[in-house]
This record gives structure tokens, sequence and C-alpha cells, in this order.
């Protein structure tokens, strides 16, 4: 007859032990057997069983796509910044242009080396034509209109010498398209249609031309100007090479700002007519 007190002993010596563990010489299997190693104490969390990923790696082998990332946007911020650069280069080139004054036919309004900035667009036109085919809009008789205003007598212009390309004058405007302008030989007063003008910026005496238009009268065409230098005994202007066409206009002056005791709006003045 089996003996049931054996039930819940050790295996003997020797013997395998339930799932086929063993104990040791003179001991009897460990049962249950011992489960593998869990997690360390000194790691909470995190299970030694398993390898796990270098966290240091990972962040080196995410870095170079970060760094051409970063080289691209410093790439895309130069070239943006280059061409804001040239924009705004080439706007103000368009727009405004420094003049160096040689000789003195305008002193004592402007020196000889003086340098000042002429506004290229002070004379900016547009044709309103270019508008017709919009429905309900008539350009009417004049479609060409003065942006900011037409030239007016006494403007300080800048134009390119009648006789010379390569060359540029700066005078002052006295007669407008379809004045007459003349030249009172005795006292050397310039007359604008018949009334006489008050030039308190202009010295000297204006003497009459020389060649066969003398002291005129000139009446000035559609499109051109009658300019003269304020420095009357040593100017060549108008009643040298005549009028100057609108198309050779290169800009208004606009500031003076060398040498720096100078610096301060160009001298523009409002002409006017004497009392009688």
């Amino acid at each position: 007859m089996a003996d049931r007190s054996s039930e819940g002993q050790s295996p003997p010596e020797g013997e395998p032990g339930p799932q086929g563990q063993q104990g040791p010489p003179g001991e009897g299997a460990y049962w249950p057997p011992p489960l593998p190693p869990g997690p360390r104490e000194d790691a909470p969390g995190q299970d030694w069983r398993t390898p796990q990923a270098d966290p240091a790696a990972s962040t080196e082998a995410a870095a170079p796509p970060r760094s051409r990332s970063t080289l691209r946007r410093m790439l895309v911020d130069a070239l943006e910044t280059v061409l804001l650069a040239l924009l705004i280069f080439l706007a103000v080139r368009l727009s405004f242009q420094n003049f160096r004054v040689e000789g003195v036919s305008m002193s004592p309004s402007l020196e000889d080396g003086e340098y000042l900035i002429v506004n290229k667009l002070a004379y900016l036109k547009v044709d309103l034509s270019l508008f017709d085919w919009l429905p309900f809009f008539d350009a009417g008789d004049r479609p060409v209109h003065y942006l900011f205003g037409a030239p007016q007598r006494g403007d300080v212009v800048v134009f390119r010498s009648p006789d010379r390309a390569d060359r540029d004058f700066i005078k002052r405007i006295i007669g407008l398209p379809g004045d007459t302008v003349q030249i009172d030989g005795a006292t050397g007063r310039v007359y604008v249609n018949g009334l006489p003008l008050e030039e308190p910026y202009a010295i000297g005496r204006t003497q009459c031309a020389s060649n066969a238009a003398g002291c005129g009268p000139w009446v000035v065409p559609p499109g051109h100007y009658f300019v003269l230098g304020d420095n009357r005994d040593q100017s060549q202007d108008s009643r040298v090479f005549g009028f100057v066409p609108e198309r050779a206009i290169i800009g208004k002056a606009l500031i003076t700002y060398w040498p720096p005791e100078d610096f301060g709006l160009a001298p523009n003045h409002s002409v006017s007519f004497a009392s009688p």
C-alpha cells in the first residue's frame, strides 16, 4: 500500500522535483522555483531583462536632421535679407539722386562744391487713359496728370545739358509752358507775361542774350521751360541754349547735405510778381 505521508515532502536526494527542478545534494529542490530577477532597486520601473535603448545615442542620431534644418533656415533668412536690401537700394536709387554743384551759376543760393539730394519723382506723371477700359471711367480730354504737382516758377531743377548728354545743369525755372519771357536791357529786370518778377534770390544784372534772341521776348512752347541761374552775370542758361524740354529734367532739388553747415531744404522759392 502506498504511503500517503510522503505527499507534500521534498523529493529524495538526486531525484528530480516538480517541473524538472532538482534539489542540490543534501537538500531538497526549491519549491516553488525562484522567479527570474525583476526590476533593480537602483532603477525603479526599469526591467533589466529587456535591453533598453540608449537615450544619448537617440539624441545623437536625431541631431544631424536638426542641424540641416537650422542651416537651411539661416540660408533662407540671409537670402531674404539680401533681396530686401537690394529692393530698398533700387527704390531709393530710382527715387533720389545725389548731385554736386559745379561752378557759381547758382550762387548765392548754392555754392560751388555743395552736395544736394534731387527728388526724381517730384514731377511724376500718370496717364489716366490707361484705365479707359474700365466701365464708367472717362479720362477726359487731358488724361495726363502730375501725381505730386507740375514744375513751378522758382523750382530749382537738375536737367541734362542740351548740348552735352554727359553733363547735368542746375538752374531755376522762370518761365512755364505758354509764358512770354522778356528782359529789360536797360534795367536787367525779367518780365513774365508783361509783369516784372520779384527775385530776392538773384544777384548781378540780368544781361540780354548775346545771340540773335537778344532780350526776347521768348514764348515758351508746350512741354518746355525757361530757366535762369541765380548768379545772372555768371550763368549759361536759357538765354544761351534756349528752352529746356521737360523730358530732360532729372528732378527737383530737395535737400542740401554738404557741407554740414549748409544742411537743410534746397532753396526753392515761390516767384512773385513785383508791384507795377
